[in-house]
């Protein structure tokens, strides 16, 4: 090149050129390229625009021309913004200078995406004066060609779509694009059906994803647990063909590029040596938990779950995001470092000396971004620690002190002694201080080969017990005995677990070590087994179940969905709840990472593709089995309609013209209209109870609120608080039915029944009156006015029994026409007696005549309680004993009186002759 170095134009396109494709200098020496027409024509013609630099492997090739064609090989393209010569001065001003890598296509969306968009549409000052229809423009361009570099392997002359071409799917919403506008479009390649399927399953994270950087760190670590549903619902789904892998890889990699590029993002704005340790602490515990968390997500479903899923396994090697857990690591070290600084403050004096040693800390890492994980950035972190490391080492040995003071204070507690060593585990892993604790770590040694002890003669103790016993496996919520067995063995493996992680953490150059480590490896084992056993003897019995059709395994697409049972009459659905058990127990296996046997998986299809309908099914035959439970008995007659079309409904489940089959699972859609028909009587039936029930409990609270009314001080409230019950009564008058209306006490009209309870209430506050004025017994005395006459009537009893001085029981009841009763000390007279079956005139009973009325009014009479020996105004005799009942429904009596018969009593008997009070 150095005959080339007059002239700095060529100098300028040699040098660019070389440094784009990594070329010997050498190169230039040789006279066609030193000479070349394409470069001269370029830098002296100014009607020439264009320098094409293509390197292959016959070398670099220079081209006035833009000929892509199908190659793959990188091109560095020049090109004028002017028309003119090239020279000197003007060199920097009109020369532009771009790449193409992949594809013309890619090459322009990248520039677009990346440069221009942002400052055109973005930036304020060029936004505001870029015209808005420009603008519009701008981002339709950019969106197509995306949708175009999506669809197309664009390394091709004509575009031609391939799902395995990932190559224009840089971010996870790039791959939520695609499936959606392959729903939209779709081609003979791929079906709308199944492009809209996956669509929906990634439409539960893409609006995260989207917005992913408005997001907090722990609203992203609750991301990854919900990303981890969707991919593996994705790879697992059933319904269509398969999710490609290598499709599949590509997502998992660039999902993990965008949790890690957000956790640099976000921990970015921090200043991770100067701000609060509990910010930073908090922040870098959730970065770590969303780096580990992708990483565990990863290898647990490419190197477990998914190699052992049979319909679609996983065939690659278990897929490892690198850098992603690189990152990761390079948080914890950056939080011990932190930590170890906060331990330092703790416990070092407050001295001259802490405040120096403490400013000059985190003077190596000034200038390094410790969140900028690379290969290049490794080096730079490495040397910093290790002079962080020698600042702090003086300050170590007077840690160590501090600490073997604080652990001997302790050590008799095995819990605090392993709280305290957790606490402090940072600054126990510093060579200087873990050496100065050997005693104390022996000691922690000591008590972590207890644990294992304790950890395997517990499970010893209950791994063959029953789930919940004294003596068995400890046992949690709505899970099945395999399951909680598992579930308790596993918990059981995170303690063993931790207690190695511990031990390696912090005592491994013990001498004792690698005989707990080995302890505690074989217990670990045989929890393993255990476990294995669980799900062995679990898949054995299912599948035994299977051959056996009362095991309740069994459901035959072709089989009646439900029957009445002929015994009890109860609706039966023919779905099994050991079926539902089973697909509980399917599912949370799956999800320990169990793998399924194909018997049994397919039998769980089966019943997962019933399910819904089936516990729908069921909550309708347990509405009808107990509907009558919540029926109220007297309104049952009501209901009786819309009970008996329910029923009908049941019995005739058929289908087809005519009727003449019966419904069946593996008929989908007359299935779907009978369940829709069964839930809408069901909803008729379930409203008209409530409704009913609800009417019956408005009327009960406002007949209450009527009882407890003063009906002479609060007229209004009285008449307000009928006229709502006469509404209410009248919006169900229709269907109310007598026997209803007969739990009313009184006539069937409940207006007539509110009219003589307004009547009695008036006639108590006469009567209330007459008492005080010591003038009640000198009246004549209506006994229809009183609620309880019999109640009148023995407390005359009681009082006649205090006058006499004789015992309630030495007395009896009498009445007379004739006059007053003279055995009497206290007597009443009575009207408003009324006389059916017969007449009576006073004196005695006689027949009624084809033209008398069936009742008849009888005259007033004196009734008192005259001593047993005492003789009453009648001979018995000539007399008949006739009740006196409260009304003429003769539901309830009084009591009973003696009226003159002139003899044969038998004859009022036939006759139906009784006495009951007037109405009000």
């Amino acid at each position: 090149m150095a005959n080339q170095s007059a002239d700095v134009r060529k100098l300028f396109i040699f040098t660019t050129t070389q440094n784009y494709f990594g070329l010997m200098s050498e190169l230039w020496d040789q006279p066609p390229l030193s000479n070349c027409l394409e470069i001269n024509n370029f830098l002296d013609d100014g009607n020439q625009m264009l320098l094409r630099v293509q390197r292959s492997d016959a070398g670099i090739s220079f081209s006035n021309t833009i000929e892509f064609g199908d190659t793959k090989d990188k091109v560095l393209v020049f090109f004028k913004l002017r028309p003119e010569v090239i020279t000197d001065e003007n060199l920097h001003d009109n020369i532009l200078v771009s790449s193409m890598l992949e594809s013309p296509i890619s090459s322009l969306y990248q520039a677009v995406r990346q440069v221009f968009a942002p400052v055109l549409l973005k930036d304020q000052e060029w936004s505001r004066n870029f015209d808005p229809k420009l603008q519009s423009l701008l981002s339709e361009l950019e969106a197509g060609l995306g949708i175009v570099l999506r669809r197309s392997d664009t390394n091709l002359s004509k575009l031609k779509f391939k799902e395995d071409d990932t190559r224009g799917i840089l971010t996870p919403s790039d791959e939520f694009q695609f499936w959606i506008e392959q729903a939209h479009r779709g081609n003979k390649q791929i079906s709308k059906e199944r492009a809209n399927y996956f669509k929906e399953l990634f439409e539960t994270i893409a609006r995260e994803f989207y917005n992913l950087d408005s997001l907090s760190l722990l609203e992203v670590v609750d991301l990854v647990e919900t990303t981890r549903d969707v991919v593996d619902d994705v790879w697992r789904q059933a319904e269509h063909d398969h999710y490609p892998e290598s499709r599949m890889l590509h997502l998992l990699d660039i999902i993990g590029g965008s949790f890690g590029r957000f956790v640099q993002k976000k921990l970015g704005t921090l200043n991770l040596w100067e701000d609060p340790y509990y910010l930073v602490k908090e922040s870098l515990k959730a970065g770590i938990s969303i780096c580990e968390q992708w990483v565990l997500v990863c290898n647990h479903l490419t190197g477990q779950v998914w190699q052992r899923y049979v319909p679609h396994p996983w065939k690659n090697e278990k897929y490892f995001p690198e850098t992603l857990d690189k990152l990761g690591k390079r948080l914890e070290e950056v939080l011990a470092v932190r930590t170890i600084h906060e331990k330092l403050l703790y416990f070092l004096p407050a001295s001259e000396e802490k405040i120096i040693c403490l400013s000059r800390v985190f003077e190596p890492f000034t200038g390094l971004n410790p969140v900028q994980y690379n290969p290049y950035t490794e080096p730079l972190w490495k040397a910093a620690v290790s002079q962080y490391e020698k600042i702090i080492a003086p300050a170590e040995q007077q840690i160590a002190g501090k600490l073997k003071n604080y652990i001997s204070e302790i050590q008799d507690s095995p819990q605090q002694l392993l709280q305290a060593f957790l606490k402090y585990k940072e600054l126990i892993k510093r060579p200087t201080i873990s050496k100065e604790l050997m005693l104390e770590r022996e000691t922690l040694l000591a008590r972590l080969v207890d644990s294992v002890k304790d950890f395997r003669l517990d499970f010893e103790n209950r791994c063959r017990g029953t789930p919940g016993d004294a003596s068995g496996p400890l046992s949690g919520k709505n899970l099945s005995e395999v399951v909680n067995n598992i579930v308790w063995v596993r918990q059981l493996e995170l303690k063993v677990d931790d207690t190695i992680k511990i031990a390696e953490a912090l005592l491994s150059d013990l001498s004792g070590f690698r005989c707990f480590h080995r302890s505690a490896e074989d217990l670990l084992d045989q929890l393993k087994v255990y476990e294995q056993e669980q799900f062995d003897d679990w898949s054995r019995d299912i599948q035994s179940g299977l051959s056996d059709s009362r095991s309740g395994l069994c459901i035959e697409a072709s089989s009646r969905i439900m029957e009445l049972d002929s015994n009890d009459g109860s609706l039966k659905v023919h779905y099994s709840d050991r079926l539902v058990i089973l697909l509980r127990e399917v599912r949370q296996l799956s999800a320990l990472g169990f793998v399924i046997p194909a018997k049994i998986q397919q039998v769980a299809n089966i019943a997962q593709k019933f399910c819904k309908q089936a516990i729908i099914l069921k909550q309708v035959a347990h509405f009808y089995n107990s509907i009558d439970q919540q029926m109220i008995q007297s309104q049952r007659p009501m209901m009786l309609q819309s009970a008996l079309a329910f029923e009908q409904i049941i019995k005739n489940s058929k289908t087809g013209s005519g009727g003449k089959s019966q419904i069946t699972w593996d008929n989908p859609k007359e299935l779907e209209g009978y369940i829709q028909k069964l839930q809408n009587a069901a909803e008729r039936l379930a409203t008209e109870n409530r409704k009913l029930r609800k009417w019956h409990t408005t009327f009960c609270e406002k007949v209450v609120v009527l009882m407890n009314i003063d009906l002479l001080r609060q007229q209004q409230r009285w008449k307000d608080g009928l006229q709502e019950l006469r509404t209410g009564l009248a919006t169900v008058e229709a269907q109310c039915p007598l026997a209803w209306q007969s739990k009313w006490e009184g006539p069937e009209d409940p207006l007539q029944y509110l009219r003589g309870l307004v009547a009695r209430a008036l006639a108590i506050q006469n009567w209330v009156d007459k008492a005080e004025k010591q003038a009640l017994l000198s009246e004549t005395l209506d006994l229809s006015e009183l609620f309880h006459p019999d109640t009148f009537l023995n407390a005359l009893r009681q009082e006649t029994a205090r006058t006499v001085g004789r015992s309630v029981d030495s007395l009896k009841f009498v009445a007379s026409w004739k006059g007053r009763l003279q055995e009497a000390k206290l007597q009443i007279k009575i009207s408003g007696l009324l006389l059916e079956g017969c007449n009576f005139d006073g004196n005695r009973l006689s027949e009624n005549q084809h033209d008398s009325p069936s009742v008849s009014s009888v005259l007033p009479c004196f009734m008192g309680w005259i001593p047993q020996d005492a003789c009453g105004p009648y001979s018995p005799d000539e007399c008949i004993s006739l009740p006196v009942y409260t009304s003429a429904e003769r539901d309830r009596v009084v009591t009973n009186i003696d009226v003159p018969c002139g003899g044969n009593q038998d004859q009022w008997i036939q006759c139906g002759a009784a006495l009951f009070l007037k109405n009000q």
